[in-house]
């Protein structure tokens, strides 16, 4: 212990407190979503705690408490004036409407269900590795949902479909369209809004996602255009599809070439697979989005691979260059990076 750099200790022991703080604050930002904290305090402007409390229906104390982790957080603003609380334009943006393309505050949930899996996935550490997705705490799977709903609503049909070849003039003029591993569907339904001439499929092994799409799609008035099944990445049925995509779930996949085969076979002689990844660096570097990305995958992505008997799962970085070679593997002749965002690339490849 002699040997260390006082320096670089105290850094980094700074950066271990920044980090266990926003730990434990991350909670504190399921609960503001979850009860309509964040929502009742943007609606309702500069508010004293037990006024938001009585707004929510909430006890007084808990709230000022809450309140007081949102100012050391810098999410919302405090003052000492009046003993007032508001959010800011720009906070309220990204905590408190679930419709705006930088709503952050729905993907706490996706944090939360990790350490709500933690004695699971130290367990799959010490023995095969494989955890189902089915098998994670269902904040997973709302939280997916509201993680990626912004991130698709903000690109989804105003960028990246009209970056693939051709395929906007095919959905206008009516398409056939499948999304595997399509969760809850939020995004195979906001292409049905926006082509009202095709027709959508959606298929996910996950019976209660599943479920939970069916229910979405009628509530939303487009059963009569998109429907889902429970079917995986290797044996859904039909085929002569315009279009399939694929968002965020290759990488969660055991066998990966197999799987793009399928999709392969899937299409129509001219048709498109459009799949989504996070963007990744050629190496291991110090980067917020890395940070993410290998935490989830060590939880998340790479488990659910190994747990469908994959012996090198991808992971959620698995990078360009890889995912270049399971396209050439399962025959597809033409591939490219059509869009990207600051987190993630949009793939086409085409037979």
């Amino acid at each position: 212990m002699n040997d260390l750099d006082t320096d670089r200790l105290r850094a980094f022991l700074e950066r271990y407190a920044a980090d266990q703080a926003a730990t434990m604050h991350a909670a504190t930002v399921v609960i503001g979503d979850q009860l309509g904290l964040y929502r009742a305090l943007a609606e309702g402007g500069r508010q004293r705690a037990d006024e938001l409390a009585a707004a929510t229906d909430c006890h007084p104390r808990l709230v000022r408490e809450w309140l007081n982790a949102q100012v050391a957080s810098a999410y919302c603003e405090h003052d000492p004036a009046d003993d007032t609380y508001r959010l800011t334009p720009e906070q309220a943006a990204c905590l408190a409407d679930p419709a705006s393309p930088t709503f952050v505050a729905g993907g706490a949930l996706v944090a939360s269900s990790t350490h709500k899996d933690t004695e699971r996935v130290q367990k799959a550490f010490t023995t095969d590795g494989g955890i189902g997705w089915d098998e994670h705490h269902p904040h997973l799977f709302t939280g997916t949902e509201r993680f990626f709903g912004p991130v698709y609503r903000a690109n989804l049909v105003d960028s990246w479909i009209p970056a693939l070849s051709g395929v906007h003039d095919k959905l206008v003029a009516g398409a056939r369209v499948a999304d595997v591993g399509c969760g809850h569907g939020a995004s195979l339904m906001l292409l049905a809004r926006a082509y009202p001439a095709s027709t959508f499929t959606g298929f996910d092994y996950h019976a209660p996602s599943i479920d939970t799409a069916r229910a979405q799609a009628s509530q939303a008035g487009l059963a009569d255009r998109v429907a889902f099944e429970v079917a995986g990445a290797e044996d859904f049925a039909g085929e002569g599809f315009d279009l399939v995509c694929v968002f965020n779930a290759l990488h969660e996949w055991g066998d990966p070439v197999t799987a793009a085969g399928h999709i392969r076979g899937a299409l129509a002689p001219d048709g498109t697979w459009m799949f989504t990844e996070p963007r990744t660096d050629d190496h291991p570097v110090e980067s917020v989005r890395a940070r993410t990305f290998y935490s989830v995958s060590t939880f998340v992505c790479t488990p659910s691979a190994l747990s469908q008997g994959s012996s090198n799962a991808l992971g959620a970085q698995a990078g360009f260059t890889a995912l270049r070679h399971i396209t050439e593997e399962a025959g597809f002749t033409r591939f490219r990076q059509a869009a990207e965002t600051p987190n993630f690339m949009v793939l086409e490849a085409r037979p």
